[in-house]
């Protein structure tokens, strides 16, 4: 396999993710003509976070919040789209290696985001269920789904508990929001789809190894949420930790287990890993350590914004700044205007993080939300949360696509997505994935020549 992108007098800058950051530098620089730009990523789409649990509860559609990279910039010249996997960095050469070949770059901008942190625990990480991106969230409705169908004809009650029992680990925003919008699903739904299915046989369990909800936020929307949740049937277990999952229990700390079969993690996130990124650059969550240009620190022409690096030269996050959407979508919008400060011999400006307040929903008229010093919950902050969120999903369709999904929920609760559908690749896309899985990519380029290098 090979790139396949032609080269120009233009420098070029490889992207390395299409999240927020990602895409708002891709177009920023796109704007301006002045480089070659090349986005790299796993998937074919650009994918909105804040709603992927609504796919998992079967509330919107897949589509709805994804949207395609080539219709983003299909009237950009000078841009560049690959589907690939990035595998290793080779600073001194400025190429990258990924699963489609070499590609060398002028200026590298990895974005690539978060992947699920497991904290080590190997038997959570086979067992649990992820929700970090679409196709996750995918999987977990399907097996929500079939627990449910599953239950009305299992042989045993200890079986029908297991499939019933829904956990959640993590009392994040993310954790808080599938929480609330599963006990709708328990309270609406599960009655008008499985009449001979008595609702209080299921029980939803969130589980919080810190003594409050939303760690992020201030104490008073902490218990403003936990209200919320507790006053919906949601069980909040606060400092418990889960330490093993094995044989259908989950096992706490302190020696409880809770039986089921619906075992969600969402209790953390690490930086998406590079390879051959040196140890002393990497910090806390494997996040990638930058200066105040974001300029990773020691390799000449590698930058890194978003929930990926770490910077901690703002004297108002010293610890870095919050793995948000905003924090990425700021960054990417500052170094788009570097490189052109660059292209023109100019320094470069420090990044300042102005932050827009955080909000998180639970269901129904039912949000907290902060800005500055102002804080609000209830039927307001829930409103402000949908205006805020529907603003910022990509395409005009999928905007009037998720309003209307929204505004029948709140009247009707009839969504027809309740179905369950595991999509078969097609055995060439299956031979293709095995020849790459199997590939093992060399990493001693001092031998290699420019020449050699595949485009």
């Amino acid at each position: 396999m090979s790139f396949n992108v032609p080269k120009t007098d233009k420098k070029r800058v490889v992207i390395v993710g299409g999240g927020f950051g990602g895409l708002k530098l891709a177009n920023k620089l796109c704007a301006k003509h002045e480089y070659q730009v090349v986005l790299i990523d796993r998937n074919n789409y650009h994918q909105f976070p804040p709603l992927i649990y609504q796919i998992a509860s079967a509330g919107i559609e897949p589509s709805s919040i994804s949207f395609p990279f080539r219709k983003i910039f299909q009237r950009r010249k000078d841009f560049y789209f690959r589907m690939a996997e990035v595998r290793s960095i080779f600073p001194e050469h400025k190429i990258i290696q990924t699963s489609i070949g070499k590609v060398q770059y002028d200026y590298l901008v990895l974005a690539a985001g978060t992947t699920t942190n497991f904290f080590g625990n190997s038997p959570i990480e086979q067992e649990a269920m992820p929700m970090k991106n679409v196709s996750e969230a995918m999987g977990l409705r399907n097996a929500l789904l079939d627990n449910f169908e599953r239950a009305l004809t299992c042989a045993s009650d200890r079986e029908r508990q297991e499939l019933l029992n829904i956990v959640i680990v993590g009392g994040g925003a993310t954790g808080v929001e599938i929480a609330g919008a599963l006990s709708e699903m328990k309270n609406f739904v599960l009655p008008k789809d499985y009449p001979d299915l008595p609702t209080s046989w299921m029980n939803i369990y969130l589980i919080e190894a810190g003594n409050r909800l939303l760690p992020a936020m201030s104490e008073e929307s902490s218990a403003h949420v936990e209200k919320y949740l507790r006053g919906m049937g949601v069980n909040v277990l606060l400092g418990k930790m889960v330490t093993d999952y094995d044989h259908h229990s989950v096992k706490l700390k302190d020696g409880s287990t809770i039986a089921t079969r619906t075992f969600i993690w969402v209790s953390g996130v690490a930086a998406e890993p590079i390879g051959n990124m040196p140890e002393q650059l990497l910090g806390r969550g494997r996040r990638i350590k930058v200066n105040a240009c974001n300029e990773v620190e020691g390799l000449d022409g590698v930058f890194c914004i978003g929930d990926q690096c770490l910077m901690t030269g703002d004297p108002a996050w010293e610890g870095g700044h919050p793995q948000l959407a905003q924090v990425a979508i700021q960054q990417g919008n500052l170094l788009a205007k570097n490189l052109h400060r660059l292209a023109k011999g100019k320094d470069m400006k420090p990044f300042r993080y102005r932050n827009l307040g955080t909000m998180a929903t639970v269901g129904r008229n039912r949000a907290v939300a902060e800005f500055s010093k102002v804080k609000m919950a209830g039927f307001v902050a829930w409103v402000m949360w949908l205006v805020v969120h529907l603003r910022s999903i990509l395409g005009v369709r999928n905007k009037i696509i998720v309003l209307f999904n929204w505004m029948w929920n709140y009247f009707s609760y009839s969504q027809s997505l309740r179905m369950i559908i595991y999509a078969k690749k097609a055995k060439e896309v299956r031979r293709r994935e095995e020849r790459l899985a199997s590939t093992h990519w060399g990493t001693d380029l001092q031998s290699e020549g420019s020449e050699d290098l595949q485009e």
